[in-house]
């Protein structure tokens, strides 16, 4: 059951939910079964980092994890705590006859005396803590601190999760909007859910933003749009939505187009586009388009991604924007993205095939009686390196090729390998 709220507090406060049911997202951690389900059902709690992108419910996890335990509840921001503060959170904590949960927003913030300062309190179980960051772990924390903690893994919610919680925003009536029985138009709701970008706290800000322009009870596209383009300028500074600028870059990329890929880049900088976001999708642009071509265009984009990471703007920006003006000069493939594809919908439709004896381990002996490993022909003793006629599927799968090498960069090469081997199956099957 939710406290009661003030009624001067935004929505997204007053929506906040108090329990994993009625928690929104987050199901490979909250269902039935499922790591921190399963961790408040036996109350055994134990330190851990929450990360995860803005509005992925960080904080809310905690407080409901405190509340299913019944532990007191200590905060702390990385960026204003000292060492003092966190020495009075502890003595406090040992104070008390409940369990005590410190929760600390922004963790990645965190200096080396800051984590020093508790370190032995986790340790030690006076406390338990629960660190929030949107940064990668393993370089915002120090390994002391990981070795002592779990880390959790929390998803930007989905397009079906920010549709659950508009509209469960619009028919609550006690702690929502739903006194007001408003109607959202679809387009518009489409609109919200872009802009939010995964984001729980910014898609109940703008809904309640819109809610003030409403005209005859319906919140529609253009009010919507009123919204983003004053409030938002990060997704939809020139009235383009968020989603529309990046697919806009990915495709100057896939054209070869190092002018207008570096021109949507800048676009989406300029509006406050997380760097860290375009960072990921270059990664991604890396291995969808460009993939054998040329290997090093992954290489030079997780280089980027780990300089944004390390030094932050403007020196990681101009990493991405290198990043950004080699793949799209670079040769292109998509031979690997589509190999991939293909091979995931066969895997997924054949089942569990057993692996061939000729291709098992036989570490044991039992193993080896078994035949695990029999026959196996270790291709470094064979003519050329190449076990010709060897079959690597298993025996109830047909043979199947996947990987088409493209005409473009490294791949030509590749193409030529992969044409002698088969060549060299051929005249093997011929020869028996």
């Amino acid at each position: 059951m939710k406290t009661h709220h003030s009624p001067y507090q935004p929505l997204a406060a007053r929506m906040r939910p108090l329990s994993l049911e009625t928690f929104v997202g987050q199901r490979h951690l909250v269902a039935p079964g499922k790591p921190l389900a399963t961790m408040i059902e036996k109350s055994l709690p134990h330190s851990m980092i929450l990360w995860g992108p803005p509005g992925s419910g960080k904080t809310t996890l905690a407080k409901i994890i405190a509340t299913r335990m019944n532990a007191c509840f200590e905060t702390l921001s990385a960026v204003l705590a000292g060492v003092k503060e966190i020495r009075e959170v502890v003595a406090r904590a040992k104070k008390n006859q409940q369990i005590t949960i410190l929760f600390v927003d922004e963790a990645h913030r965190f200096n080396k005396a800051q984590q020093d300062a508790f370190l032995p309190h986790v340790e030690d179980g006076s406390i338990i803590f629960i660190g929030a960051t949107t940064e990668n772990p393993s370089f915002a924390l120090n390994n002391a601190l990981l070795s002592r903690t779990r880390i959790y893994v929390l998803k930007a919610l989905n397009d079906s999760d920010l549709s659950q919680l508009i509209t469960m925003a619009l028919t609550d009536r006690e702690h929502g909007l739903g006194e007001k029985k408003l109607s959202l138009d679809k387009d518009a709701e489409k609109i919200i859910i872009a802009a939010a970008d995964g984001d729980a706290r910014q898609i109940l800000n703008i809904l309640e933003i819109a809610t003030d322009f409403a005209d005859d009870k319906i919140i529609s596209k253009a009010i919507v749009q009123q919204v983003i383009d004053k409030s938002w300028r990060r997704f939809d500074r020139g009235g383009d939505i968020f989603y529309d600028q990046i697919s806009a870059l990915h495709k100057a990329v896939r054209g070869s187009s190092p002018d207008a890929a570096l021109y949507w880049l800048a676009r989406m900088l300029d509006g406050g586009c997380d760097p860290l976001y375009i960072a990921r999708r270059a990664v991604r642009m890396a291995s969808e388009d460009i993939g054998n071509a040329d290997p090093r265009a992954l290489q030079l984009t997780l280089n980027a991604w780990d300089t944004q990471q390390r030094l932050g703007s403007p020196e990681g920006e101009l990493a991405i924007a290198q990043a950004i003006v080699y793949m799209a000069c670079a040769a292109k493939s998509n031979a690997v993205y589509t190999a991939f594809n293909d091979a995931m919908a066969d895997a997924r439709r054949s089942g569990s095939l057993e692996v061939p004896l000729h291709l098992r381990n036989a570490p044991t002996t039992l193993m080896k009686e078994l035949n695990y490993g029999k026959d196996y022909r270790y291709a470094h003793d064979e003519p050329d390196t190449y076990a010709a006629g060897e079959n690597y599927f298993p025996d109830k799968f047909k043979p199947k090729r996947y990987y088409y090498p493209r005409a473009n960069g490294l791949e030509i090469k590749i193409a030529e390998k992969l044409e002698r081997l088969r060549i060299l199956d051929e005249k093997h099957k011929n020869k028996k």
